[in-house]
Parts: C-alpha cells; structure tokens; sequence
C-alpha cells in the first residue's frame, strides 16, 4: 500500500520538464538501448543481496552460536552493524524505488528487508521516496532535513541555539543510538498519528498496521530476544551498544554527506513556488555526488555515492550509476547546470563538518 500524503505546508510546483531534462532522458535511454542492458540488476543485484546477508547471518551465528572472547564479539557485532547498513543502502532502497527488479513481486518483497532490519518499509516510501525525493532541501517539505531539529541545525531557517556551536563535535554521539528512536519512537508514532512531522498522511490501518507490527516483532525477535535467551543480558548490554552505534553512525554519515554539505543548495518554498525551478535541475543543484572513483566504497554504499544520479533516476538499479555519472555530467555541462563532487570521502566528510561548524557558529 502507498501512502497518500495530505500537508498543511504549501507545496511548491516544478516547471514543465526543461530542455536540459529532457535531453537527459534521451542521453541515458540511449545509454540502455545502445547498451541492450536492463536498468534493473539482475543476476549482479541477486548476487550482492546474497553476499550481504551471507554476511550479516554468517557474523550473527558465529557470534550467538560460538565460543567467542571480548573483543572477537565486539568485532562481530560491529560486523552485524554495518552489514545491516550495507542491506539497507544497497537492498532496500533500490527495492523501494521500484529499482531493485523489473517486477513489482520481487520488488516488494525485498523492500520488506528494510522491515527485517527494524525499520517500517510503508513510513519509508512516503518519507523518503515521496518527501525527500520530491522536495529535496525544501524547507518543511523534506522529511530528513528537519529530522534533526532541534539539537542539529542543517539548514540556515531552522533556530539557531547556543549550544549548535558544538555541534560538529556532537554530532556523531547524536547520530550512534539514533536507530533505536528510528525503529521503536519514530516508526510508532508515525503509524498511529499519521503525521511527519507538520506533514499529514493516510495513517496504517488494517492489514498495513498488522503488518508493520508484525515484521517488527519478528526483528525486535532475531535482534534482541533470542540472543537474550542465549546469553546474559550484562553481557549483551555493549554489545548493543556497539551494534546500534555502529549502524546509526554509519547511516547517518552516508544521508548527511549528499545534501548536508556547503556545496549543496537549500531552498525556501517561497522562493521555490514564485520561480517554478525545473525538477532536475532542482536535484542536481541541492546534492552531491563524493568518491566517484571508489569503487570497493561504491558496492558497499549502494551507489549512494553517487547521489545526483540516484536523485535523477531512482528507479534505475545502483549498479548502473557509474555509467550514468559520466553521462549526467557530460548533459550537466552542455546546458551551464552545475555539476557538484567531492573527489573522496575524506573531503565530502571535511565538507559536511563545515557545514554544521557553519551553521552552529554565531550570526
């Protein structure tokens, strides 16, 4: 089921398609019929699922199952952390974009992986697909960008405090048990209220509602009550910890770096609705792409490195995005559109600590 969103802010309008757009469209649908490759993954995509959750389920029994020392269990449960990380850049979001498969059978079931991993695949598609994708870098329309408030400040409208001026510092302590307010605050009360944040929504009901519930019960199942029955919970206790930790800094880092950067551009619906900007050219000039040339950090990211073209084309599967880089970057310049990378994580990282050092400074 999609949810259908239904917002007090007032939305903004995007301008009929552009020349630039359109000429994109044509340069990357020549790409796959030159090509003759589907922009779905196929074999590749069932191939990294399976090497990911072999992965995450080889590091879960060695743990629960063997006998382990201190340290190899810290290791183990970090390994889990970013192997579920790694699920859900690289999984889970292409299956909720409809991208992972050509069909929506095999799409929709693997989108429940995001469900497995502890968080509602239903809230996700309105927050991220509808939200994010649509109104990136509005202010009060996308759902990330106000997700912080009010401890971060990521964007120049939203209140500055005092203690923003350390937030550079303290971000990364905010960002470590951030999946347990994910999964078990936000996930619920959304569900039931039926609102992010100022923005309204069919609420879950029935079958939807019975749903989300029960896949999370059977993720808080694997993920705390059998280890709880195996094994002391003194001992349990850091290494959730360690796993939690592990995952939130990860993911967080990754969502923060393509928009939450002082390349990016952030937009006030005012100004949005009075000059009708183009929707892609509104994507390209709020995200950023960073380590286009990495390619061990692009399997694992999902392609979430290269973000402008998941922005453009969301319903392309990850593994074509390389390819498509050249080809937007190639468009971007024939049309005077600013085209925004970082050559390293190292730099997009420094970028994005500019940014909250920035915006936590005084006026």
């Amino acid at each position: 089921m999609k949810p259908s969103v239904t917002a007090p802010a007032p939305k903004i309008r995007f301008s009929v398609m552009s020349p630039f757009h359109a000429e994109l469209k044509r340069r990357v649908d020549a790409h796959f019929a030159s090509t003759g490759r589907s922009p779905q993954g196929g074999f590749a995509m069932w191939l990294k699922t399976a090497t990911l959750f072999a992965w995450l389920a080889g590091s879960y029994a060695v743990l629960l199952f063997c006998p382990v020392s201190p340290w190899q269990a810290a290791l183990l449960v970090a390994s889990i952390g970013l192997a579920m990380a790694g699920i859900g850049f690289a999984v889970q979001h292409d299956a909720n974009h409809g991208a992972y498969s050509s069909s929506p059978r095999v799409n929709g079931a693997m989108s429940v992986t995001l469900d497995l991993l502890g968080a509602s695949s239903y809230l996700w598609r309105l927050k991220h697909n509808v939200m994010h994708h649509t109104y990136t870098n509005v202010s009060g329309l996308d759902a990330d960008l106000e997700s912080g408030s009010p401890h971060l400040r990521l964007a120049r409208w939203q209140p500055r405090r005092r203690f923003h001026r350390w937030q550079h510092f303290y971000v990364w302590i905010l960002y470590a048990p951030f999946p347990l307010k994910w999964w078990f605050v936000d996930d619920l009360r959304e569900l039931v209220s039926g609102r992010v944040g100022e923005q309204a929504f069919a609420p879950a009901r029935g079958w939807t509602l019975v749903r989300a519930l029960a896949l999370k019960a059977a993720f808080v199942s694997w993920a705390f009550v059998i280890p709880a029955l195996l094994h002391p919970t003194w001992a349990l206790i850091p290494l959730w910890a360690i796993g939690v930790s592990t995952l939130g800094i990860v993911l967080a880092s990754v969502f923060q770096l393509a928009h939450c950067v002082d390349q990016a551009e952030f937009v006030e619906p005012d100004f949005a609705r009075s000059s009708k900007p183009d929707w892609a050219e509104h994507q390209v000039s709020t995200t950023v792409d960073f380590a286009r040339g990495n390619r061990l950090l692009s399997w694992y990211l999902g392609g979430l490195n290269f973000q402008v073209e998941h922005h453009l084309f969301p319903r392309i599967c990850h593994l074509h995005y390389r390819a498509l880089s050249a080809i937007v970057e190639e468009t971007c310049r024939a049309h005077s559109v600013r085209y925004r990378a970082e050559p390293t994580l190292r730099g997009a990282l420094a970028a994005n600590v500019r940014w909250l050092r920035q915006l936590g400074a005084a006026a």
